[in-house]
């Protein structure tokens, strides 16, 4: 080889043929992923899919009630604009309920992962638990009972039975953070209340925000039951319809109910892909 002959680092020339050593060679870095196979965070799929099929449903429920033949009884029901009274008195039930909700089982969560207060976390469940498997029928007579008719039994009773997914994936959440990221958090000299808002809870959303989810769902079905105790909702043209045995009033009612359902369930999806902290997205 000559002097001012430069070969690669491990590289020998033997008799005038070149070797490699093993092991020596550079490993090559692997290319950088294209932009175009990352995931993205929301997709045009998703974002239109189900609407579009929730409007297709309604508009088969719409033409199906024009070529429907309505009693006294049905136009009753539906006339005065009591659809959209009913439909309006649900969605608020769910969305202050789910309000409450919100602000009871998230702090509770917080407060039961913190010193002390940990001890009266298998309590706190168990009292959740047992709200939760209350008969929701049998819970809101009872609040009737004791409260009277009217939407605040109902408000009551939805709420009860909705804190338990919340508040248990709040504290499954925050247990299952990885100590030592909180070590060193606390190694840097941040103060209990800057690792709980800046480590601990970031890291818990992704649990938080399905319980969120579940319990927003809950709360539409429960809220078709606030009808009897006078919560009204579109619980109310359910049981009108199958009270009087009117087909189409019981159709309505109960599409609207599903409709809302997967509405609701379809918007808490996409608030949980735009909440969830972007460092946590696996494979993006």
């Amino acid at each position: 080889m000559r002097p001012h002959e430069h070969r690669p680092e491990g590289e020998h020339e033997v008799k005038g043929l070149a070797f490699r050593d093993v092991g020596e060679s550079e490993q090559e870095a692997p290319p950088p992923p294209a932009a175009g196979s990352q995931r993205r965070r929301v997709t045009w799929q998703k974002v239109t899919f189900l609407p579009a099929v929730l409007a297709v449903v309604l508009l088969l429920t719409w033409g199906w009630f024009q070529q429907t033949d309505l009693d006294s009884i049905s136009r009753n029901a539906l006339a005065n604009g009591n659809v959209w009274l009913r439909l309006r008195q649900h969605i608020q039930l769910t969305v202050i309920s789910t309000f409450f909700v919100l602000i009871i089982a998230i702090p509770l969560g917080i407060l039961l992962t913190r010193g002390k207060l940990r001890r009266a976390a298998p309590a706190a469940m168990a009292l959740a638990n047992v709200g939760q498997a209350t008969p929701a029928i049998g819970l809101l007579a009872l609040l009737v009972i004791w409260l009277g008719i009217g939407e605040k039994a109902a408000l009551i009773g939805i709420i009860v039975y909705a804190v338990l997914p919340v508040l248990s994936n709040t504290i499954a959440g925050l247990k299952a953070n990885d100590p030592t990221l909180l070590e060193a958090a606390r190694g840097i000299g941040m103060s209990p209340l800057g690792v709980l808002g800046k480590v601990e809870l970031p890291l818990a959303v992704p649990l938080i925000l399905a319980g969120v989810r579940t319990a927003l769902v809950l709360n539409v079905g429960t809220a078709t039951l606030a009808t009897f105790g006078g919560g009204g909702g579109l619980g109310d043209l359910i049981t009108t319809g199958m009270t009087n045995q009117r087909m189409p009033v019981l159709m309505l009612g109960s599409i609207l109910t599903i409709v809302l359902a997967l509405l609701v369930d379809w918007l808490a999806s996409l608030a949980e892909l735009f909440l969830r902290p972007r460092g946590l997205e696996a494979g993006s």
